[in-house]
């Protein structure tokens, strides 16, 4: 289960939890103007905008978890597991398989309204990447400065939803997710007013009380409501730093710790990574279970209008400082 999150001060940021009870291997993964992206039904992409985010390299093919290219276009598949369904190749439509989503939309669109379009003429397809790796059931937000909009695939076709929390857990469908936000209009970063009877000496005992209410378990319904509650209520200034810290404690508050969602057999899903990208800057930040140390990536410093991958596996062990 995951969750991921937009954000705006002076730049425009995109991250997300994964949470899963294993790794796959991910790492933070450039794939250059020129590497040639090969779809299945598609052809070869020889050209294409340079990418950045974190994926699971089969093959030397980039299977992203999520990403942002050079024009600051977002995107990151969460899972949508009993409603995803992909269909078989359509005549007239562009034939995309579920895992090349992402770089297809982000190799060759430069905004929400781009994508929009884009989709317009898409198949996801149920075409395996291989044998051991079989379709993953997903839904996707995808981003930029101005609007955030949620594509599912589901029996009845494919859906598009404009998302003006920018926000995206899992289950159920994103229509759904928001308007369950109407059952917390009453929750407030403000103390609450005694609305209960005027004749009762009702006060506010602690400061928060105005969140009463607000979820707390792990589940994705619950997450969405607290991830959107936190994101838009958040306030931090426009520096970088400033910003990159408040994105991830926005991300802390639907963090998993290991041992509150058992899976039987001595399995427990976990918070595997959490990202955030300046999508401006093209910059990618993480940090991992064990290792709360922000790790940053710059698109821009590598060499864009080359041919091969670029990769960089996680820093996974805690970075403590010491001061004595």
């Amino acid at each position: 289960m995951c969750t991921a999150v937009t954000y705006k001060t002076k730049d425009f940021y995109f991250g997300r939890t994964l949470d899963y009870d294993a790794s796959y291997g991910e790492e933070v993964t450039v794939t250059p103007r020129n590497f040639p992206l090969t779809f299945r039904d598609m052809g070869t992409l020889d050209r294409h905008y340079a990418i950045i985010g974190m994926a699971h390299v089969v093959d030397d093919y980039p299977l992203y978890f999520d990403g942002v290219n050079e024009k600051g276009l977002a995107m990151a598949g969460l899972n949508f597991v009993g409603y995803a369904h992909y269909g078989k190749m359509q005549p007239g439509k562009e034939n995309v398989a579920q895992f090349e989503f992402i770089p297809w939309i982000l190799a060759r669109c430069a905004s929400v309204e781009e994508a929009r379009e884009r989709i317009e003429k898409i198949n996801l397809t149920d075409t395996a990447f291989s044998g051991d790796l079989p379709p993953a059931q997903l839904h996707w937000i995808i981003a930029d400065h101005h609007e955030a909009i949620t594509v599912e695939a589901v029996e009845a076709g494919l859906r598009v939803y404009d998302n003006p929390a920018g926000v995206l857990t899992n289950n159920p469908p994103f229509d759904e997710q928001l308007f369950q936000l109407n059952n917390f209009m009453h929750l407030s970063p403000k103390p609450p007013e005694n609305r209960f009877s005027e004749k009762l000496d009702l006060r506010a005992y602690s400061r928060g009380m105005g969140a009463l209410g607000l979820p707390g378990d792990l589940s994705s319904q619950s997450r969405f409501v607290r991830a959107a509650f936190v994101k838009l209520n958040s306030r931090s200034g426009t520096m970088e730093t400033e910003s990159v810290s408040q994105f991830f404690h926005i991300l802390e508050s639907v963090a998993q710790p290991r041992g509150c969602c058992d899976l039987g057999d001595g399995s427990f899903e976990r918070t595997i990574y959490s990202s955030c990208c300046n999508t401006d800057k093209g910059i990618y930040y993480y940090t991992a279970y064990d290792n709360h140390q922000i790790t940053a990536v710059h698109l821009h410093r590598e060499k864009l209008d080359d041919v091969f991958l670029v990769r960089y596996p996680l820093v996974l062990t805690e970075q403590i400082r010491y001061e004595n």
